[in-house]
């Protein structure tokens, strides 16, 4: 399958075919870490790694897959560009792309990553936007595919506020590989409309489905995965922490909520996760609203059921098959 050239900025611009073969690509790319087989067959290109928002997962991936690739990288963190600010989106693409084979934007909205690919000449990574998370999903998804061995047919719950990146992200890449996807969440924290219509569109043509429901035990009920997200975003402000918290504890996963899932339901959290007061952040929210434990307890969190550490590796993984696919490796 050729993918050369090709921006990845949403899974809605990918086949389900093709975002099979980027999956079993990754696997193939895991095996061969795994053995000490090299695979530096990119080895003297080069690409820029943009991130408006800081991440401890996404830049740790993209440089350690475009180092075991042979490429060499330059991150520039938000006081290191002058991307929309003395330069335009549009001048800073064709600036890079005229320096780099490939981009990759970590940041604010849709239509800056999409701004660079139009400009950039050169392939365009999406490595978090406000509206869409792809590289995570297939990180979700080969994940899925190690513990069942399979996807089509699988039903994952969706918990908390799905109206970002993750909801809207998780709900297409379920309904384009024929998997039920379920969120449990206040009505008004449901994903847009038109958004919900496309992904029918694809449920119709895979054989998934969606379902959206203010009941969490309805939306966990004979799921395969559990997963959820932390409550607050990267660059909200922290007056919104009260009022997620009184929205979203309902929607808290806790060790009852897994038991409405199957036996066998593994729990995913794309991190990173609130599920103790050691960071600077729970221990705030402890004294504040008196919490020890946000979007998911650390039984849950800690239990045999949790593939977040599988999942995070693969992260580097995905990445690694996502750059090789699109520069030609």
């Amino acid at each position: 399958m050729d993918l050369k050239g090709r921006h990845f900025l949403t899974l809605k611009d990918f086949t389900p075919e093709e975002i099979q073969y980027l999956i079993d690509l990754a696997a193939e790319y895991k095996r061969k870490k795994k053995e000490g087989i090299a695979v530096d067959t990119l080895r003297g290109k080069n690409v820029a790694l943009i991130f408006e928002k800081t991440s401890t997962r996404t830049r740790c991936s993209f440089e350690v897959a475009a180092h075991d690739l042979g490429m060499g990288t330059t991150y520039l963190d938000p006081s290191s560009s002058q991307i929309g600010k003395k330069e335009s989106i549009a001048d800073t693409a064709r600036v890079l792309g005229s320096m780099f084979e490939g981009i990759e934007y970590r940041g604010f909205e849709q239509s800056i990553v999409e701004e660079l690919a139009k400009y950039a000449g050169v392939p365009v990574w999406n490595g978090l936007t406000n509206e869409y998370h792809p590289t995570q999903m297939l990180a979700d998804f080969l994940t899925i595919q190690e513990i069942f061995g399979d996807l089509k047919g699988r039903k994952l719950a969706y918990m908390g506020d799905a109206r970002y990146n993750m909801g809207n992200s998780l709900m297409i890449a379920c309904t384009k590989m024929g998997m039920h996807f379920a969120a449990g969440a206040p009505k008004r924290y449901f994903p847009e409309a038109d958004l919900v219509a496309q992904c029918q569109e694809y449920a119709n043509a895979s054989g998934g489905s969606i379902l959206l429901t203010e009941d969490p035990m309805e939306a966990a009920k004979d799921a395969d995965v559990i997963y959820t997200d932390v409550w607050v975003s990267m660059g909200e402000p922290d007056r919104v922490w009260e009022e997620r918290i009184k929205d979203l504890t309902p929607y808290r996963v806790t060790t009852e909520l897994m038991g409405a899932a199957k036996d066998t339901a593994i729990f995913l959290h794309c991190l990173p996760a609130f599920h103790d007061l050691k960071t600077k952040i729970g221990k705030e929210i402890k004294d504040r609203y008196g919490l020890n434990e946000m979007e998911v307890t650390d039984e849950v969190f800690e239990s045999p059921q949790s593939k977040v550490f599988q999942e995070a590796e693969n992260r580097m993984h995905t990445i690694k098959a996502i750059m090789a696919a699109t520069l030609g490796a």
